[in-house]
């Protein structure tokens, strides 16, 4: 996120949290850093959503299918015709089918990573993983997320902040640590984006510190308000000048803006329609990607939403992750939450007049393979199954400017390499950064090494736009 002071002035920030602002209202110093970002805009701002197919979605078997290679390559799934003359995607999506139109498919993205962990710090960060394969846990090192980056350097609206995850940080079962590449990384974890944490039991949302104490009702928090505005002088003096405490009051009154009922009202669904809450699917995903919807209306830059459903609890073959009984997983549980939820999504955006200046990304850590029981890296993997591949997989992009209804890059006849124009994780980070309005060149200072490096070691993809 950006921060609160200047990058120069992590001294003055902890002295002015020192001194108990923070807690005369509620808040401790990591609820207000998660809160505050800075540079308002005026207009429709642009915004993104990237949604995260946590696990490697099959691109043989859903959106780049090969039905004249080899049974044991193309599988079961037939090809089926979508609202784009030409185009093909898997029988089982026939919502997404007809929203082609409005979707881009990147047929030839690639890197080399096929651990999971390390493959999503790849696609979250956009840079190559930092050390061996051996881990799904994050680390000092990692690399500071998309998420992250737009908390620090992106704007911010009506006082929310310019980043949010959605419903949940990726951490595996067992594990201590959630998944490498997800927050503010060796750029500072200051900067990770506001969490707003799901209930899949309730399909709600919520974030600690926003809701009122029943022991603090609105008077009291008014009190306090007052209170702290009687301690600006002695806070002024500490800081030996008015800059600082004005930049706070500011955010001071954003944070209470938000704990007054801003935030209470983005979160709350039910102030949606019931038709529309079904039309999205009562499932974690679609309700995720309702709320992305509200956060967009609000003013946020980028919200990641983390796919969500009953496997993620699952070791062996969690979400999209398909080791074993491929098909039937894809064609029951994955296929009907997700031709529910994106497309509803994308046409909502689209009837709202949002899709124009919204880029949506769709995309997992990587693909499978194209021989069906093929290994590749895990031995949990059976002849029903497919491994991982990041050889070659699809992302799905649309709107903020990009064509629908076309296909960029290509894969070769048995989907196992690029054939055409590869997209690696950097391009398409750079392309979601540009598209927010931030130089994907821009440089940054990591608190590890105190090395410069840039946003992204990619380049936007060119030709998507119409």
């Amino acid at each position: 996120m950006l921060s609160i002071l200047s990058p120069d002035a992590a001294t003055n920030r902890r002295e002015l949290m020192r001194i108990g602002g923070l807690s005369l209202l509620g808040l401790s110093a990591g609820q207000l850093e998660s809160l505050l970002a800075a540079n308002p805009a005026g207009g429709r701002a642009k915004s993104c959503v990237f949604l995260f197919l946590f696990g490697g979605p099959s691109q043989i078997d859903l959106w780049d299918m090969k039905p004249s290679a080899p049974a044991e390559i193309r599988g079961e799934f037939k090809p089926a015709s979508t609202s784009v003359p030409g185009i093909q995607i898997c029988e089982h999506l026939p919502r997404l089918a007809e929203q082609m139109d409005k979707i881009c498919l990147i047929r030839s993205m690639t890197h080399g990573m096929n651990v999971h962990g390390p493959a999503c710090s790849e696609i979250f960060t956009g840079r190559d993983y930092f050390g061996a394969p051996t881990t799904d846990q994050a680390r000092d090192l990692d690399w500071p997320s998309m998420s992250s980056l737009l908390m620090r350097y992106g704007r911010s609206h009506n006082g929310l902040p310019a980043s949010v995850v959605l419903p949940w940080y990726l951490q595996f079962p067992g594990q201590a640590k959630r998944i490498a590449g997800q927050t503010g990384g060796r750029m500072g974890e200051r900067h990770n984006a506001l969490l707003i944490e799901g209930d899949s039991a309730e399909k709600g949302f919520r974030v600690d510190g926003f809701g009122l104490q029943e022991t603090v009702p609105i008077g009291r928090l008014n009190s306090r308000r007052e209170l702290l505005q009687n301690l600006s002088h002695p806070v002024r003096q500490a800081l030996s000048g008015p800059t600082n405490v004005e930049q706070f009051n500011r955010h001071r009154e954003r944070a209470y803006t938000l704990l007054k009922g801003r935030a209470g009202e983005l979160l709350d669904l039910d102030r949606e329609t019931v038709q529309t809450r079904q039309r999205y699917g009562e499932t974690m995903v679609g309700q995720s990607l309702l709320l992305a919807r509200r956060l967009i209306e609000a003013g946020v830059s980028l919200i990641t939403v983390n796919w969500e459903d009953e496997t993620k609890t699952d070791g062996v073959n969690t979400c999209w992750d398909t080791h074993q009984n491929n098909f039937p997983k894809l064609k029951n549980l994955l296929c009907p939450i997700f031709d529910q939820a994106f497309p509803a999504f994308i046409a909502d955006l689209h009837d709202r007049g949002l899709l124009d200046t919204t880029m949506v990304v769709a995309v997992g850590e990587f693909g499978r393979t194209p021989h069906m029981g093929q290994f590749s890296q895990s031995s949990n993997t059976r002849k029903s199954g497919r491994d991982h591949w990041p050889s070659v997989f699809t992302s799905l992009v649309a709107g903020g400017g990009v064509a629908g209804g076309q296909v960029y890059g290509e894969s070769d006849h048995h989907g196992a390499q690029v054939k055409d124009r590869p997209v690696t994780p950097g391009d398409l980070s750079a392309t979601v950064i540009h598209h927010l309005g931030i130089d994907p060149k821009a440089t940054y200072v990591d608190e590890v090494q105190k090395q410069t490096f840039n946003l992204s070691i990619g380049d936007p993809v060119p030709d998507l736009r119409s």
